[in-house]
Formats: structure tokens, sequence, C-alpha cells
């Protein structure tokens, strides 16, 4: 059973600002950012609680972002040099990320499974993402690399 979530940036934020629903309308997580060097995101469940955090590592060549549960660190998105299509190393799940040259449509995947299907949503005032995703379980880990993606292409644009 898939699930998808709306993933849509606040317009009036002083930091990176997020709010990410179900179908439904209904608020799962909340992203807040924070001052820092380099791009730092704390995500909260509905009721407010800290649950993750994206961290950006600063001063490597190629972008590359920290991840954590709680306080538990997961393992780390970077990007990976390439001409043409946007290509990503997950060191963590097995999970490796492909995008078109646009950098608008993702697909997240675990060998050649689809974990979870990522397209921007195009004429809104803010970032509108939907993420459809196969296992619901792992909805907290593909929004986090989304977040990180949509941060890297923050920070080069």
């Amino acid at each position: 059973m898939s699930m998808k979530l709306l993933f849509k940036q606040r317009i009036f934020s002083w930091f990176d600002s997020y709010d990410i629903y179900d179908e439904e309308g209904n608020n799962l997580f909340t992203v807040k950012g924070e001052l820092s060097w380099g791009h730092c995101l704390h995500i909260m469940n509905s009721v407010g609680e800290h649950i993750a955090t994206v961290k950006e590592v600063v001063l490597t060549f190629l972008p590359k972002f920290e991840l954590y549960v709680g306080q538990q660190y997961i393992g780390c998105i970077s990007k990976e040099f390439s001409l043409f299509t946007p290509r990503y190393n997950i060191d963590c799940n097995g999970w490796h990320v492909d995008g078109n040259f646009m950098e608008w449509d993702y697909r997240i995947l675990s060998g050649d499974q689809v974990v979870a299907m990522v397209s921007k949503q195009l004429f809104h005032w803010s970032d509108t993402y939907v993420i459809e995703v196969s296992d619901p379980r792992d909805a907290l880990m593909a929004l986090m690399l989304v977040l990180a993606i949509d941060a890297e292409k923050c920070s080069r644009d």
C-alpha cells in the first residue's frame, strides 16, 4: 500500500521551513531550518516532537548531508560528479537516487525496486513536491533525502 506526501515550502520564513501533509491534508511533519554554517533541518512529527535532522557537511568538494533519526547518525547522502543526470550516493539502506536532467523528478531505488517517486509541481509560489512512497514505513527516510536534495539545489541556485 503506497502513501503520498505533499511537501510544501513556507513562503514567508527566514530559514528553510516546510509542511508535509498526507493526501487528506493532515499535517504529518513540520521541518524547520536552523541558522548554522550550511543547511540544518529539523523534522518534527505531527505533535511537534523532534524526530530527525538533515545536516549539511561543510567544506566538502561535492555537497554532502548527514542524516540523523533522533540523535543517532544513520548515514549520509552526497552528490556524485555527473555531466547530465544528477546522481546521489546514499550510504545507508542500500538506496540510491536517480533524477532527470531538469532535476524536478527523482526515483529513490533499492536495487531495481522503487522505494519512492518524487515530482516537483510547477506553478506554485513555493517549492511543492509530491513524494509517493511504496511502503509508508520508508516515508521519513524518503522525506530526509528529498530535503537534502532540495537544500543542495537551493545552495547551487
